[in-house]
């Protein structure tokens, strides 16, 4: 992994990227500038595991160029493929809600480069504006439920 300078078209892309994402999407200008600010870029190398399953979540990514699996290991698989992610694909946004062991290993399927919001940074945003906090919790118990659910 190699963290990289972010230019104005990547903060561009980021912000397209997450406008669809629903906790984002709740967002005003003002917070998600604030973000924006503490968004990390990062290339990975072909083959580089991102988040590795059973490892407490503290990120979530955003690809910006490349190709990723999503795999899961169980005791009778070895490992299975479950999704594949690309440009404006996104994973480990729960673990900006619950510090909980991430359910798959991320791997890169070629030269990838991620936009990374860490759980700290996340945290502090949240504590700087309490309406946005509360938003996040419901939007926690949503997920939780769809998951219980599911």
């Amino acid at each position: 992994m190699e963290k990289l300078p972010m230019t104005d078209a990547d903060m561009v892309r980021f912000t397209k990227a997450v406008k669809g994402i629903k906790f984002f999407a709740a967002m005003n200008m003002g917070l998600l500038e604030k973000i924006l600010n503490r968004i990390g870029y990062y290339r990975y190398g072909k083959g580089e595991k991102v988040c590795r399953q059973g490892e407490i979540g503290d990120a979530f990514y955003v690809v910006s160029e490349g190709r990723l699996s999503v795999k899961v290991s169980s005791a009778l698989i070895f490992s299975k493929k479950l999704a594949e992610l690309g440009p404006g694909g996104c994973f480990g946004e729960m673990s900006l809600l619950e510090r909980k062991p991430r359910n798959a290993t991320v791997v890169c399927e070629e030269t990838s480069k991620l936009f990374a919001l860490t759980f700290e940074h996340f945290d502090r945003v949240l504590n700087e504006n309490p309406a946005f906090r509360e938003e996040i919790k419901k939007l926690a118990a949503e997920r939780k439920f769809e998951r219980e659910r599911g």
